[in-house]
């Protein structure tokens, strides 16, 4: 299995975090976990089914966005497969497709019921295009075009969003919303607006994730990889870790929880 990101143009960084391309030739199963941004996903070879708790199955899309979510989510495919995506920061949802982020927290959609026929012609744009270069250029003009007949000016809270995610997770709302100049109610708000999600479940999920990317680097003890992310101790850690995964910590670092096998 291979996995590869592309970082964006600079004109598209306080949007696109980067572009993304998964491709393996044989079954595997993939875990979504909790994540605080958004992904629009394009499968151009194979077809993912969801996968129920109770061994259900039910196909998923073809090109689609998947919200800011606090859930897991499991997908499976019996055969190879090539995924192109791109990793936006929440605030895409209303400013590219005109809808609430909160309207898809915790779910999909599809981009031709999002975007109708322009949705089907993106598709096609990206299932025929050569290589993955050519998505990205495809995507930055799509993203270029959304943007300038988006009416929504770049606001305070989306600096916000984008600092609590690079740099402030374990900051309280009172000070974020002084930070930027809004009453906590306003910040509270515009956040749930922009990022789909209040700011407290923000944070403990950038947290979360923030702790998922020390996977593959120097092993350290629980307590302080605990804290070296933010939290107070290493039960809340554990409490949120199990929360927005699935799993223990110490199954996920292990790597033989099949949650990982696309960071090996």
């Amino acid at each position: 299995m291979q996995y590869q990101t592309i970082p964006p143009p600079p004109h598209l960084a306080h949007l696109i975090r980067f572009f993304w391309v998964l491709e393996g030739d044989t079954g595997y199963t993939h875990y979504n976990m909790a994540d605080a941004c958004v992904e629009l996903v394009f499968h151009y070879r194979g077809l993912f089914d969801e996968l129920a708790d109770n061994g259900d199955t039910s196909k998923s899309f073809t090109s689609g966005v998947q919200g800011a979510t606090h859930i897991l989510r499991k997908y499976t495919i019996d055969a190879g497969f090539s995924i192109f995506g791109v990793y936006f920061y929440p605030q895409a949802v209303p400013l590219l497709f005109n809808i609430s982020a909160a309207d898809l927290t915790n779910t999909t959609a599809e981009l031709r019921y999002l975007l109708k026929g322009e949705g089907s012609i993106l598709e096609e744009k990206i299932m025929l295009a050569k290589n993955n270069r050519e998505r990205c250029d495809i995507l930055c003009r799509f993203t270029e075009q959304r943007l300038a007949a988006s009416r929504v000016a770049d606001l305070p809270v989306f600096a916000a969003i984008r600092d609590i995610i690079h740099h402030r997770p374990s900051m309280n709302i009172q000070s974020l919303s002084q930070a930027y100049y809004l009453s906590e109610r306003q910040f509270e708000r515009q956040f749930k607006q922009y990022a789909g999600l209040s700011p407290k479940l923000f944070s403990r999920i950038v947290r979360f994730q923030s702790a998922t990317a020390f996977y593959n680097r120097q092993v350290m003890s629980l307590g302080r990889l605990a804290l070296e992310c933010g939290y107070y101790d290493q039960s809340h850690f554990i409490s949120d870790f199990r929360a927005f995964s699935g799993m223990h910590p110490k199954q996920y670092f292990s790597g033989r929880s099949g949650a990982t096998d696309w960071r090996d």
